[in-house]
């Protein structure tokens, strides 16, 4: 049995595609059907604050691009109105436990980078706050790659494989985002890679359960592990930084700078001191697997290879065409 949290969880990210200018979500017919089910069963007779488990199918759908059984564009709006129709009527509690508080103050020693590295690595694997939001068994996630990293591709958070890992971009958005550093021809080793949170965001379960899905990072959460991206931007000293999605532009642009990704989406702008490319997260790809959709990221790190002088190719340039 699932929370109320849960769904709440689920209309949350509904809302984040939205936000993206995404308009449709892949979604098998027969999870669809139990949503609609499930919103009918729990209208006649439900427990309050408790959902069957078939309510959370139709998210698992939305979530991964591994749907076995076939799928059907469905409009993102119309799947949260089946969603959010039942949600309580009273205010769902905050999904983080707690807001964290005031960012920390970061002072690095001096030395080299690998020096400064280290040290940087020993203070987030003992934050206290960190340490708090890491589920047992689960890693920290701090950034990875080249100290000397002419680019810094920077997400929102770690998801299930990465808190697993202990390494960002590592699942399937992470496998497709070293696909796309090796079309630019480059190395995965030769980037830096990292997200602005060091923990997964979590969702409440019931007694303690497998956390299934993943929600956006508050602004708060995002506010407070800042600083630590900001110490890794100071020790790499990228040429340029090129944010993964919504929530990693919103983190490092400002929260409410702009409404849709496609308003600051493909042209630059500048977090501490570097340029910034915004570009879609490697996930929309998996959700809308189109020429049209690889090319809108390709264009993006066409500029990003034009920025730092890597060579292109005629073959390069007409990638996805």
């Amino acid at each position: 049995m699932l929370t109320r949290a849960a769904l709440s969880a689920l209309t949350d990210e509904l809302r984040r595609l939205r936000a993206t200018g995404q308009r449709n979500v892949s979604i098998t017919d027969d999870a669809l059907e139990q949503l609609r089910a499930s919103v009918k069963a729990i209208a006649s007779d439900a427990s309050p604050g408790v959902l069957p488990s078939v309510v959370l199918a139709p998210a698992l759908a939305i979530s991964t691009p591994r749907i076995s059984a076939p799928s059907t564009p469905v409009p993102v709006a119309a799947v949260s109105r089946v969603a959010t129709s039942v949600a309580p009527a009273a205010p769902v509690a905050p999904l983080s436990p707690a807001i964290p508080p005031a960012p920390p103050e970061i002072k690095l020693p001096s030395g080299d980078k690998a020096t400064r590295w280290a040290a940087l690595r020993e203070i987030v694997f003992n934050d206290p706050v960190c340490l708090k939001h890491v589920h047992p068994g689960k890693k920290i996630v701090l950034g990875v790659g080249s100290l000397d990293a002419k680019i810094f591709f920077c997400g929102e958070a770690p998801g299930a494989e990465e808190e697993t890992v202990g390494e960002p971009f590592v699942g399937p958005a992470g496998q497709l985002l070293t696909r796309m550093i090796q079309a630019m021809g480059v190395q995965r080793e030769q980037v830096y890679i990292g997200n602005i949170m060091n923990w997964r965001p979590d969702i409440p379960t019931e007694h303690g359960g497998a956390q299934i899905g993943n929600r956006p990072p508050t602004a708060q959460e995002l506010n407070y592990c800042l600083p630590y991206l900001r110490a890794q931007i100071e020790i790499v000293q990228p040429q340029l930084i090129v944010a993964l999605g919504a929530t990693a532009a919103g983190g490092l642009l400002g929260q409410g700078t702009f409404k849709t990704l496609g308003e600051i989406k493909g042209r630059w702008h500048e977090f501490a001191g570097k340029p910034v490319m915004v570009t879609y997260h490697p996930s929309y790809i998996l959700r809308n697997n189109s020429n049209r959709s690889k090319r809108g990221i390709w264009e993006d790190l066409l500029k990003v290879m034009d920025r730092i002088e890597l060579p292109v190719s005629e073959k390069q340039r007409n990638f996805f065409l």
